[in-house]
């Protein structure tokens, strides 16, 4: 069963969303929260799988409660769900650590989807999105410093390519000759190494690496 908090402002949407998610036989719905301060004394308190966190909200907004909750080291998947497609909030969030940033208008289906993606410690970004975020990300031009990659092993450098192209992990172990546990257990490793929250965050190293 996949736990989940839902945070935002807004009741109607947090009904909404309740019963989007109430489709789903393997997801259940442990806590709501108004504001980005009750989000993370809920994720804190009830130790949720994902956490669906709106943007603008009082007290705290969901960028500072994303930020909070990764420096605490709280491990929930973060979804960002936003009315706003703006760059700031978009690359703002996946600098913080969310795992994926979703605009409130998609489909029933694909919010189910996304929960499930994020639960498996996979990106909620679909492959030709995660180009132009990084490239926003990283800014133009090479990139000052050592490579970001250094000291990986030449596996764990594969791996890390394959992540950065949005692949899943069944397709990562297909293009790679993996099974998904091994390739599942090198990106945890990568996030380790790498000091990384998600998969996104080593896809922007990997970026920055092929600059240098």
């Amino acid at each position: 069963m996949i736990r989940v908090l839902i945070a935002d402002d807004d009741p109607l949407v947090r009904v909404g969303l309740s019963l989007v998610l109430g489709a789903g036989a393997d997801i259940r719905v442990v806590g709501e929260a108004a504001d980005g301060v009750e989000a993370v004394e809920a994720a804190r308190r009830l130790a949720p799988d994902v956490v669906l966190m709106d943007v603008r909200m009082p007290r705290m907004d969901g960028l500072a409660a994303t930020e909070v909750l990764r420096r605490g080291g709280e491990k929930p998947a973060i979804v960002v769900l936003t009315t706003f497609d703006t760059d700031d909030y978009l690359l703002g969030a996946l600098r913080l650590g969310a795992n994926g940033f979703l605009l409130k208008d998609i489909a029933p289906t694909e919010i189910l989807d996304a929960v499930r993606r994020a639960a498996a410690g996979e990106p909620i970004l679909a492959p030709s999105v995660v180009p132009r975020l990084i490239e926003h990300a990283v800014g133009r031009g090479s990139v000052a410093g050592p490579d970001p990659l250094d000291g990986l092993t030449e596996r764990e450098r594969h791996v890390a390519e394959a992540v950065a192209t949005g692949a899943s992990n069944a397709e990562i172990g297909r293009d790679l000759h993996m099974s998904v546990p091994t390739v599942k257990s090198y990106v945890s490793r990568l996030m380790e190494k790498l000091k990384c929250a998600n998969r996104v965050q080593i896809a922007i190293l990997v970026h920055e690496s092929r600059r240098n």
